[in-house]
């Protein structure tokens, strides 16, 4: 039997419906969201309240800090209420939302670490030319293209779920409104959305990941070709961060996605998703605050600053 009227709710089955598991589930997941939410934040404050840091590398790093946290706010507060409500239903409109907004962070997320790829090849391989390329009109463009196409695709992959009509089952064995999840409960053909689903998969995803991949081929060969120790090392040391959220970032959800063709098991795809929803967004900060001198130098005045005012907030109250 079809459903036609929209106004249905879909129940998102989560990880578990064992009560003495949902408190510990609970405390996890918001200590993981507190640690990104603010990991992140502290990032745009640092890159903000340092003209030292008003460099392209890290105007592209505080945009995908702010992505990371709109990504992960996408699912986790959701998920985080149901828990305390003891309630697993979302809404039809809630649902498309969260398609919405997951789509759009996540193609934001990788059109970033495109663009610090891209970056980081000029920087290396065209390092005389590197200012003039990469100016504060070409930042805010390659930014700017990477929201529209962003919004572009998240557009296309959310519209093509309002043609769908959807059966009696409206169980969803996620923790928020996976599309592949989604089209396995429509009642009508999913045909148009998978094309749209590959269409998008590979415009903002293969094209992407290629990108970043040829702009470090050429950065290792030119590394490669340097005489000096020194000058390698440095080099290495500029990209080494990028480099290591990348694996992150596409090696969670490639994890997912092989993981999801090898077994049929729901729990499996569910517990490779947290990766790239939520660890991945978490490690970032880390990552490039611990790999980065200037970003650690100026987070440690950031927290010595903040210290110094609560206080002097803490000696006036008393």
């Amino acid at each position: 039997m079809e459903i036609r009227n929209q106004t249905r709710n879909f129940l998102l089955l989560g990880f578990t419906e064992d009560p003495d598991l949902q408190p510990l589930l609970f405390g996890l997941f918001l200590s993981i969201y507190l640690v990104t939410f603010t990991g992140n934040l502290a990032i745009i404050l640092a890159i903000s309240s340092d003209s030292h840091l008003h460099t392209p590398m890290y105007f592209f790093l505080s945009n995908l800090s702010f992505a990371d946290i709109c990504f992960i706010s996408t699912t986790i507060p959701k998920m985080l209420l149901n828990f305390q409500t003891q309630s697993k239903v979302i809404t039809y409109k809630a649902c498309l939302s969260q398609i919405f907004f997951f789509f759009l962070f996540g193609c934001l997320d990788n059109l970033i670490l495109t663009v610090m790829a891209y970056d980081r090849f000029l920087a290396i391989c065209h390092p005389l030319h590197y200012t003039a390329i990469m100016n504060s009109r070409v930042c805010g463009l390659l930014l700017l293209g990477s929201w529209c196409l962003s919004v572009m695709g998240s557009l296309l992959e959310t519209l093509t779920v309002l043609r769908l009509s959807f059966c009696m089952n409206m169980n969803i064995p996620h923790f928020f409104c996976d599309l592949p999840e989604v089209l396995k409960l429509a009642c009508t053909h999913t045909l148009i959305n998978n094309i749209v689903v590959y269409f998008v998969g590979i415009v903002l995803g293969v094209f992407p990941l290629s990108a970043i991949l040829f702009s470090y081929s050429q950065i290792f060969s030119n590394i490669l070709r340097l005489s000096s120790a020194r000058a390698m090392y440095k080099a290495f040391s500029t990209c080494g961060s990028h480099l290591l959220v990348v694996s992150l970032f596409y090696g969670a959800s490639l994890g997912v996605y092989l993981s999801s063709a090898a077994t049929s098991s729901s729990k499996t795809s569910l517990v490779a998703s947290v990766m790239y929803t939520m660890v991945t967004p978490m490690l970032n900060p880390f990552i490039y605050s611990l790999r980065s001198r200037d970003m650690k130098g100026t987070l440690e005045r950031l927290l010595s600053r903040a210290a110094f005012l609560s206080d002097r907030a803490i000696a006036g109250l008393s």
